[in-house]
């Protein structure tokens, strides 16, 4: 019975990292990759439908997909470090260099996504869980309501404004020049640094910065507590919780200052996200349901070499050094090529598991991370 629950449970987190990767994919088709070129509507049925495609997307899953993943990350970290305790060691140390190579990772899909990447957010919010692994459930639930609180955020409405005004704006803008020009050189470039500080500089503004340390902790703690084995009921508080949280907040902060508004929005974001994770989860119980998930869960399985293989695919598609197709493609056209890569990547992932236990990126990610680890044992055996 403790393994069936095991295996579901990572058959269930393996599938909703899946869902949470192709929905972060297709926001950013919609979006062209933070490359805001698009054609003129050529009717107001059109303009209509992708005002419509748009607003419907960004409702659903913008901020709430990325959440998700962020929350598995915590998960993931907690399963790791328990893999290493079992074995009489600690993760901890391995961790904070698995983060460095995250870094390296955040670099090259930086390098074709205009803006910025979440990777290196999480890899530098994720040294936040190294001295909360050996916490008790208790420090981690409080940790994890201290930072979806949003304290910077308070702090800023009540006076104690720390931060400098953060020039998100004008990076983006540099970024978006940058890859207009057609020079995949100076792309790379702008990228890979302006890009990457205008996308820790919007994370810091928008909440998100605080929001994914709480959503690590938060990942932790489900992880700690085995809540992906609890019973439907549980999961049924959790979306009844979620469909109150959301209806209240989506008034509050649409009547909100804006000073207000960015605390409302992160709050309303986290809400819903826990209505797609119950919803998710309830769903999983069922075979029919079960069966239709196997291309996510194999998706989830190499979410890193889909994240960034996506980045690269969508540069190609959209920017000027390459197909330069974002003055052609309005938003539900972008949506719909989204949704064809997907399935490619999907096809892609089912062929590469039959012959691999990782993706690629997955497996070099490992290896790297055990590499001194390797290199000491062979001097000892020396």
């Amino acid at each position: 019975m403790t393994q069936s629950l095991k295996k579901n449970r990572i058959d269930v987190v393996d599938a909703l990292r899946g869902f949470a990767v192709s929905a972060i994919l297709l926001l950013h088709f919609v979006e062209h990759f933070i490359y805001n070129v698009y054609p003129e509507a050529t009717s107001e049925a059109s303009k209509l439908i992708n005002q419509g495609v748009w607003d419907s997307m960004f409702f659903l899953l913008g901020g709430k997909s990325y959440a998700i993943f962020a929350l598995l990350f915590g998960f993931t970290f907690i399963i790791q470090q328990r893999n290493q305790e079992n074995k009489g060691g600690d993760f901890g140390t391995r961790f904070a260099w698995r983060l460095v190579l995250l870094c390296l990772f955040a670099t090259v899909n930086a390098a074709f996504f205009p803006g910025g990447d979440v990777l290196l957010l999480f890899a530098i919010t994720g040294l936040v869980m190294i001295p909360f692994r050996r916490l008790s459930q208790k420090w981690l639930i409080m940790g994890a309501v201290v930072f979806l609180l949003q304290p910077i955020e308070w702090l800023k409405i009540s006076g104690f404004n720390f931060m400098p005004e953060l020039p998100v704006g004008e990076y983006y803008q540099i970024v978006n020049d940058a890859t207009g020009t057609g020079n995949f050189c100076q792309m790379i470039w702008a990228n890979m640094t302006t890009g990457q500080l205008a996308s820790l500089y919007w994370a810091v503004d928008a909440g998100r910065f605080g929001q994914t340390i709480g959503l690590l902790l938060l990942g932790m703690f489900i992880a700690r507590g085995n809540y992906f084995n609890r019973s439907i009921d549980f999961w049924i508080k959790v979306f009844l919780t979620g469909i109150i949280g959301s209806f209240i907040l989506f008034i509050v902060k649409g009547a909100a200052t804006e000073t207000l508004k960015t605390i409302f929005t992160m709050w309303f974001n986290l809400s819903f996200t826990a209505i797609l994770v119950s919803v998710f989860v309830i769903l999983y119980n069922n075979e029919a349901f079960r069966n239709m998930c196997s291309g996510l869960r194999t998706y989830g399985k190499m979410s890193l070499t889909n994240y960034i293989s996506q980045s690269l695919i969508g540069s190609i598609i959209f920017f000027p050094y390459a197909m330069g197709l974002a003055p052609y493609l309005d938003v539900a056209s972008s949506l719909a090529v989204g949704v064809v890569i997907m399935f490619m990547q999907i096809a892609f992932c089912k062929y590469w598991m039959k012959s691999h236990k990782q993706g690629p990126l997955e497996n070099l990610w490992k290896q790297l991370t055990w590499i001194m680890k390797k290199k000491e044992s062979s001097t000892v055996m020396a």
